[in-house]
């Protein structure tokens, strides 16, 4: 027996979860060791049956907590194997864990029980995991301290980029930043924040607002920091202020399936599909908990909360056009929630992910296509097709947000050292070059501010079609002179 443990109750049960990605291996070792790619486990610590009870409480013990396969594989125990096994060892925290989680999964519960006790026992190692709010069960003595509910929960691996991430604390660095500008200085930042926001938002849609729409989307963004509860109304206010289409604007959670298609024709073009209707709302329901909750937990990194926010809601697709805007709304909304981003601030981290688009697309690939797999396609007619989900509802309802959340963090960093500090930068030096010129030349200030942008934005070079195009409005020792300023080491 070579796999074991998790992997091994995916394949042998035929369980509609995604592969493991460090599976666990019977291999020639000491002691159970990371490899990387894979756990190497010694014999003698392995299951010796290939009893699915036997493997599951090993990985309980040595995995970590995978609930997808956890509660499929759950649904597949009697209640007996539990009570056997919680009788041997009534203290065990991996067997009250597992009992716990087979009364989450199969909605019954479990009597005639023993004695039980022991130290209250964590499903997510914190060690190990990020973390929510414990839920606890006195019954199981087991605390639920995932991030969601048992009903809807991501999982967030402590990897070392997301403890870089937490360690780094980007929302102190942007209130720091931010707060020891200039007020006009400030002012004029965020100004650009909020609109290439908007704009960033929705190029990565591969759409352009107008005037109208890119206003009242920056004015959304806004009113964020005000702390509305994130509610179905909200939420189809947002979509319909998102969406450029006036048909495609929504007055509920969608009650149709949509899809996500690519260039292939047919059945081979449909690249991801969200959970049914019915399912969907449900999980919305979930999800909506922790959108209102996760935020503000103190305890909790506003930048894992929105993340999970944000992707969670794109896996979902609640509405059947506009999620993709939304989704990077929430991450938003999330951040101004936590009150750890100081009133009327904004990180940028859509025009982030426009610069970093194919890591984006890579980071929901992760999910997206797995979960099409599990989907049969047929078909029909162009534009229309015949859908079979024949996976099961907890790869929706249960999913690994780590790298979800390592992407958040880093474009949460990029979105202030590049987006942020350069426009700072940039806005800086044009003041300092207005007030050089302006002090030195009579210039209309249109066509100063002209020139100067012009100048800066060609690498501090005013180009011959500039030089010409100015030619008599503005002195002509004025463009030598600003070229020379413009330099780093230029007058001042």
């Amino acid at each position: 027996m070579d796999l074991i443990g998790y992997e091994f109750l995916r394949t042998s049960l035929s369980l509609s979860a995604f592969p493991v990605r460090r599976p666990a291996r019977v291999r020639p070792v000491t002691r159970v060791q990371d490899e990387g790619d894979y756990l190497a486990v010694p014999r003698d610590v392995a299951p010796a049956t290939s009893a699915a009870l036997d493997h599951l409480l090993f990985a309980l013990k040595h995995e970590g907590t995978n609930l997808a396969i956890l509660v499929q594989t759950m649904e597949r125990l009697a209640p007996d194997t539990l009570l056997g096994a919680l009788r041997h060892s009534p203290n065990g925290a991996y067997v009250r864990i597992a009992c716990f989680l087979w009364e989450v999964s199969t909605g019954q519960t479990l009597s005639d029980l023993p004695a039980i006790g022991g130290p209250v026992a964590d499903v997510f190692d914190p060690r190990r995991y990020v973390t929510g709010r414990s839920q606890r069960n006195s019954k199981w003595r087991v605390n639920f301290n995932g991030l969601g509910t048992p009903a809807y929960c991501a999982t967030v691996e402590r990897s070392a980029m997301v403890q870089t991430g937490i360690n780094a604390d980007v929302l102190s660095q942007v209130n720091a930043f931010l707060g020891g500008l200039q007020p006009g200085l400030m002012d004029r930042a965020l100004a650009w924040a909020y609109l290439h926001e908007t704009e960033g938002s929705f190029a990565i849609e591969r759409e352009a607002p107008d005037e109208d729409k890119a206003r009242n989307f920056v004015r959304l963004l806004q009113q964020a920091h005000e702390g509305r509860p994130v509610t179905e109304q909200y939420l189809v206010e947002l979509q319909s202020s998102a969406v450029t289409n006036p048909f495609s604007k929504a007055v509920q959670f969608r009650t149709e399936q949509n899809w996500l298609r690519g260039p292939a024709r047919g059945a081979a073009g449909i690249t991801y599909l969200p959970p049914p209707p019915d399912l969907a709302h449900e999980l919305m329901r979930q999800w909506m908990v922790f959108a209102n909750t996760a935020p503000q937990q103190p305890e909790l990194d506003p930048i894992v909360a929105a993340s999970i926010a944000s992707f969670g809601l794109v896996f979902i697709h609640p509405f059947m056009d506009g999620n993709g805007r939304l989704s990077r709304f929430m991450f938003h909304q999330a951040l101004c929630q936590s009150g750890r981003l100081a009133n009327g601030l904004i990180l940028p981290v859509s025009v982030a992910m426009k610069r970093h688009e194919e890591d984006y697309l890579q980071t929901l690939k992760a999910f997206s296509m797995p979960a099409r797999e599990l989907w049969r396609v047929r078909w029909i007619d162009e534009g229309r097709y015949d859908f079979e989900f024949t996976g099961h509802p907890s790869i929706y309802r249960y999913w690994d947000a780590t790298g979800c959340v390592e992407f958040g963090f880093r474009m949460a960093q990029q979105a202030l050292d590049v987006e942020l500090q350069q426009e700072a930068a940039f806005l800086q030096r044009y003041d300092d070059l207005y007030r050089q010129i302006n002090a030195r030349y009579d210039v209309q200030a249109n066509d100063l501010a002209d020139l100067i942008l012009m100048c800066l934005q060609n690498g501090g070079v005013v180009s011959k079609n500039r030089r010409k195009q100015f030619s008599g409005r503005v002195p002509e020792g004025l463009f030598d002179y600003l070229e020379n300023c413009a330099r780093p080491a230029g007058p001042t």
